[in-house]
């Protein structure tokens, strides 16, 4: 109704362009009752607002309206309906949100250092590593209340986050729905991010957001994403994300990070830094040692260990790495397997592990470990 048949052509080559551009570009969408083809979907949204078009079927139509509503209800709540594209995020953007917003809940329920008993409290008094200093303690009960935030649907912030995280990996300019399967593909454990948040909260994602909005190490994050998915060597690429946020926070309330930070004036600076300097150390590893997803819980042992026992080599050797120096030609180009064998030695790089007690874990279990240590 109201439509001419110059409409009628504008609406038929929308439909076109959309199928034409599904052969070359995947888009992540719901899977909705009659819609079993993503080009349809694009087509739906890109139709003018109260032009019913001719030819389209009252089945296409009503799929629309399933997809408008799906659009801004989910099982999180109430998902506010964007007018356009989301915008990237940079890291620095996030972070002054954070900085800004009131976290006095959050720092209430962190523990910023780990609470040491009887002989463990004097040894580390006596010759543990310096205490942090005053100044600084500020950006690290920060970092530890971000690592306390849960992924709220109706911060804009939260949701920017998400969708440049996963834009940046997969290189799609189109922005992706809320919930759904392509976040399995991103290496999340179901189809929505923030269930496996739980023990790094926002930090695992603000993370991640550092390490694919740094211009000196998408690459090399992308190459990991890739490897994410090989046909043997495959393993959840968030999930491992968020294990190595995990070990970093652990680092940083054991103390072991605090000579650095002092040396730099910055905290979280460093946390970054190190939890890159970890997954490209399990980058080489995984990919020259040709590891699959069963050897994980082992491989996140080691690397735990390495982190706390030898935290400013590796952010040497990160440093060396992002600054070009002493860069060997290969792909990866980061030798962290020889530095991880030198460190640890090669006794410790065994097939041998109880996958019982060194499961590929969730986050939620820290506290409990924390408690055996």
């Amino acid at each position: 109704m109201g439509c001419c048949e110059d409409g009628q052509c504008r609406n038929q080559c929308i439909i076109e362009d959309c199928q034409h551009e599904q052969q070359t570009i995947t888009y992540p969408v719901y899977k909705i009752s009659t819609l079993k083809q993503n080009g349809l979907l694009q087509s739906l949204s890109a139709t003018p607002n109260g032009c019913r078009e001719a030819g389209v079927s009252r089945e296409v139509l009503q799929a629309r309206e399933e997809w408008d509503a799906v659009a801004n209800v989910h099982p999180g709540g109430i998902v506010e309906k964007l007018l356009g594209p989301v915008p990237l995020i940079s890291f620095n953007e996030a972070l002054q949100f954070f900085q800004t917003a009131d976290l006095s809940d959050y720092r209430k329920k962190i523990q910023p250092t780990l609470q040491r008993r009887g002989l463990a409290a004097i040894t580390h008094f006596l010759f543990g590593p310096p205490r942090l200093h005053q100044q600084l303690q500020s950006e690290r009960d920060l970092a530890l209340a971000i690592a306390q935030c849960g992924l709220d649907n109706n911060e804009k912030v939260h949701m920017r986050i998400l969708q440049t995280i996963y834009k940046k990996l997969t290189g799609s300019q189109f922005d992706c729905a809320r919930y759904g399967p392509h976040w399995e593909d991103l290496g999340f454990q179901g189809t929505d991010p923030g269930t496996d948040l739980r023990g790094t909260g926002l930090l695992g994602l603000m993370q991640t957001l550092y390490f694919v909005m740094d211009p000196r190490i998408l690459p090399v994050a992308r190459k990991i994403f890739k490897l994410s998915h090989h046909e043997t060597q495959n393993f959840p690429f968030c999930v491992m994300s968020i294990n190595i946020t995990r070990i970093v926070i652990q680092v940083l309330r054991e103390e072991r990070l605090s000579r650095e930070c002092n040396r730099r004036q910055q905290v979280i600076a460093v946390l970054n830094d190190l939890y890159v300097a970890v997954f490209l150390c399990l980058f080489n590893i995984w990919k020259s040692q040709k590891k699959t997803i069963s050897d994980s819980g082992f491989v996140l042992k080691e690397l735990e260990v390495l982190a706390k026992r030898k935290p400013k080599q590796l952010l040497k050797h990160f440093e060396t790495y992002v600054n070009g120096g002493a860069v060997s030609a290969r792909e990866d180009g980061f030798q962290a397997h020889t530095f991880f064998s030198e460190i640890l030695g090669s006794s410790h790089i065994s097939a041998t592990v109880d996958n019982k007690k060194l499961n590929f874990t969730g986050v939620g279990d820290l506290l409990e470990r924390e408690e055996d240590s």
